[in-house]
């Protein structure tokens, strides 16, 4: 298979041979496609969540209501005048068993939808700190510089009811990822999903069964010193069909980030003060700025970017 839209394509199979080409991928676009991962999210479990997640839009809207946020939008999203076409139902850290099991009970799941959702959970989050992990050797970076295995990993599945009337509006407005890195299962047979490279051109993500999109977010960027490219993207209804995609978000630390030492030095200069993932999240829904503008905000005195 070839990339899709020049979007890169990382064989995870292939390391250290894919190190560099990761490390390019994260910079230039801030995404890429992910093959060759099966052995740590099987193509079963993947085809069996997908059959779960569309069977919970289902359920009647007093019970997806159940589904408390414990921070905005980790909860159950109902459609709004901004995004009237779509709805979601999530998990603010998947990483923790207790989490996944409460929102499970919330919605009465049965013995089989639960413990297919904690096994994917349980496989995302492998995932990430994998990923994660391949990001900081590409770098050069210390690992001790750099743990992943307590950083909050929120989960959230997405729903957008298409109609013939909504061709060629929006399902989704532009925006970045606030968090670290975001792993999407998009939907195998409907499109609309698209990223922004960097000539502010939009390209279309188009469906691709048993692979993976990884997004890099804007703590990506605060963590890298501005390596790391923060994604823009939206969501287009393309066709007038019920498009389900699956996302999960290593959003960061619990306490503050700053960039590694490795990351900085005369030539590359800090450019972010430190803050926290809660900081960078509170920032963007004060000021409305969802598109990566309000890193701005935390660019240190002197900061060329």
């Amino acid at each position: 298979m070839s990339a899709q839209g020049n979007i890169p394509v990382i064989d995870y199979l292939n390391f250290p041979n894919e190190s560099s080409k990761l490390i390019a991928a994260s910079e230039d676009w801030g995404c890429f496609r992910l093959l060759n991962f099966h052995h740590v999210l099987p193509a079963a479990l993947m085809s069996d969540m997908k059959a779960v997640v569309r069977s919970l839009f289902d359920l009647p809207e007093e019970i997806k209501r159940r589904n408390l946020h414990v921070i905005t939008g980790s909860g159950y999203v109902a459609p709004t005048p901004i995004n009237p076409l779509y709805e979601a139902l999530g998990v603010y850290d998947m990483a923790s068993p207790a989490d996944v099991d409460s929102f499970c009970s919330q919605l009465d799941l049965s013995p089989h939808k639960r413990d297919t959702i904690m096994r994917y959970a349980e496989a995302v989050h492998k995932l990430f700190i994998s990923i994660g992990n391949k990001l900081v050797e590409g770098l050069g970076v210390k690992s001790e510089n750099a743990v992943f295995d307590n950083w909050p990993c929120q989960f959230r599945i997405n729903q957008y009811q298409f109609t013939p009337e909504s061709v060629g509006s929006s399902g989704v407005q532009l925006h970045t990822d606030s968090g670290f890195l975001t792993i999407l299962q998009d939907d195998e047979g409907v499109g609309g999903l698209e990223v922004m490279n960097k000539s502010e051109e939009f390209i279309p993500v188009d469906p691709w069964p048993n692979t993976l999109l990884v997004n890099l977010g804007d703590l990506a960027t605060v963590w890298s010193n501005g390596r790391f490219c923060n994604v823009k993207h939206r969501v287009q209804c393309k066709e007038a069909k019920i498009r389900v995609s699956i996302a999960s978000f290593l959003l960061g630390p619990r306490e503050t980030v700053v960039a590694p030492p490795e990351l900085v030095d005369d030539d590359h200069p800090r450019q972010y003060v430190p803050t926290t993932y809660e900081e960078v999240r509170k920032m963007r829904f004060s000021t409305k700025l969802h598109a990566g503008e309000a890193l701005a905000l935390l660019h240190t005195p002197g900061s060329d970017k």
